[in-house]
């Protein structure tokens, strides 16, 4: 692992991508801290970084589009596949060396807050707070971004896709805001999502048995959750479906936990979703790389 690490790492600085990314995020950091901070005589600094927050939709698909989609295009992979090296070192490897470069550059900003410590009224453990927030939140993004880069060969392709699904997850907020939030659209949102189920399911095993039996489970529970009374004919859990789809895109939002870490709170549940994430899409990319190579 560690040999892959330092290759990538090297890459990054022999490259354009890792000047290109180090420099466009500096620049724009030091725009927004400029206008925002010190035109302004504000020592509002955690709002400084929640503003940059953006500029990472643009800044993770630069750091991961290279780092297995050009592996694939040059057929290097294979020398990849057959060194010694385990599927999860290589996948690590590249991970950290993408993760070190992202957290080098977010590190520079400290100094940000040095001046406005030296200079204002530093809230400390709010701006401790965000940089962690941000370190795992970035962690979140750089393994989607690695799971899409082995998803393709075409770097571009591979920018793109990343781009698109972290605004996706950054639009989940906004849209759980939009959508109806009412107890029969509760019980449909229900119904989709085990439709979803059943029909991953029926792909991934083709077995009709195993389907019918999902659909009927599924469609029982639904019912009886909102079927269900008490002795007085009032709806025991029918409550449950009120905001229901909202609840479970909320629960899919990486920046709503954020806002835990912008406040100061190290949240632990919010600790171990990032990590969970973050190594959901690690495995994701170990099992599609592992399949790829016996096929």
């Amino acid at each position: 692992m560690t040999a892959i690490f330092k290759r990538e790492l090297r890459a990054y600085f022999l490259t354009p991508i890792g000047s290109i990314y180090m420099g466009l995020f500096l620049l724009i950091t030091g725009l927004f801290f400029t206008f925002g901070n010190i035109f302004s005589n504000s020592s509002y600094y955690s709002g400084f970084l929640g503003n940059i927050l953006f500029i990472y939709l643009f800044g993770v698909p630069l750091l991961t589009m290279k780092l297995f989609s050009e592996e694939k295009r040059q057929k290097t992979d294979q020398l990849l596949l057959t060194s010694p090296l385990s599927i999860t070192e290589i996948v690590l490897g590249k991970f950290l060396a993408a993760f070190t470069v992202y957290s080098m550059t977010l590190m520079v900003t400290v100094l940000y807050a040095v001046l406005i410590g030296i200079y204002g009224d530093l809230l400390v453990w709010e701006a401790v707070g965000s940089y962690i927030g941000f370190l795992f939140l970035g962690a979140c993004y750089i393994a989607a971004g690695v799971f899409i880069s082995a998803s393709t060969e075409n770097q571009l392709t591979a920018a793109l896709v990343t781009f698109f699904s972290l605004f996706i997850i950054w639009l989940i907020d906004p849209i759980a805001q939009m959508v109806p939030s009412d107890t029969f659209a509760g019980v449909i949102s229900a119904g989709v999502l085990a439709l979803l189920v059943i029909v991953f399911l029926f792909i991934n095993t083709k077995n009709w048995f195993i389907v019918l039996i999902t659909a009927v489970l599924a469609a029982a529970i639904i019912l009886f959750f909102y079927f269900y009374t008490t002795g007085y004919n009032t709806p025991r859990f029918r409550n449950i479906y009120a905001g229901f789809l909202q609840k479970f895109m909320g629960w899919f939002s990486l920046n709503r936990r954020y806002q835990n870490f912008s406040f100061g709170l190290l949240k632990i549940d919010a600790l171990l979703y990032y990590i969970s994430f973050s190594g959901l899409f690690l495995f994701l990319t170990v099992r599609l790389i592992e399949k790829r190579r016996w096929n």
